[in-house]
């Protein structure tokens, strides 16, 4: 099992940045792939970013790339989305996941953070 934590969300007016936290523990070694998802109210969670937990590549839903960037420290076993120029659109619960595969289903879930932007 692997246990994840999220941290940093809260309350950013338009065009700020946050930064949130994924902290890892339990059987990390099995982790292959980090992502970030988000569920706004009354919407479906939709992916929002991943990495892989080895070599580092990236991948991002569109309405974020060049605006958020998701990166990991293996030493800490602590994944980040660096979030920078919010905007409103981007108010939800944010969901950092893990799968021990490089693609399918994510296996293990953070229990969310909150971010809101506020116009």
């Amino acid at each position: 099992q692997v246990q994840l934590v999220e941290s940093g969300g809260g309350l950013v007016q338009a065009g700020g940045s946050l930064r949130l936290s994924c902290a890892a523990s339990g059987r990390t070694f099995s982790m292959r792939t980090m992502g970030w998802f988000r569920q706004a109210p009354g919407k479906e969670r939709e992916f929002v970013a991943r990495i892989i937990w080895g070599g580092g590549s990236t991948n991002y839903v569109d309405s974020v790339k060049g605006r958020f960037t998701i990166s990991r420290d293996n030493a800490k076993n602590t994944g980040y989305l660096q979030m920078n120029n919010l905007k409103p659109e981007d108010t939800a619960v944010y969901y950092c996941a893990a799968r021990s595969a490089v693609y399918g289903d994510y296996n293990y879930w953070g229990q969310g953070t909150q971010v809101t932007v506020s116009s």
